[in-house]
């Protein structure tokens, strides 16, 4: 998968790596490299979370079929 990111320098020098397309999906580093490292790891977290919830909204759903 591709993500597009956000890379900026922060105030106190560490890059801010944030992904828009995944709110709240936030990380940084030391270097651009280590900031690009570690959002990665962010977004495989945020998306496997992101599979834990829909799993939990299936199984409160009732699955039925429907003959047209």
């Amino acid at each position: 998968m591709k993500f597009k990111v956000v890379l900026e320098q922060g105030e106190d020098g560490y890059y801010v790596v944030t992904v828009p397309s995944l709110p709240g999906c936030i990380s940084q580093g030391k270097t651009k490299e280590e900031a690009l490292e570690n959002i990665k790891e962010a977004i495989e977290l945020y998306l496997e979370v992101l599979q834990e919830k829909e799993l939990k909204k299936m199984q409160k759903a009732e699955i039925v079929e429907v003959i047209v």
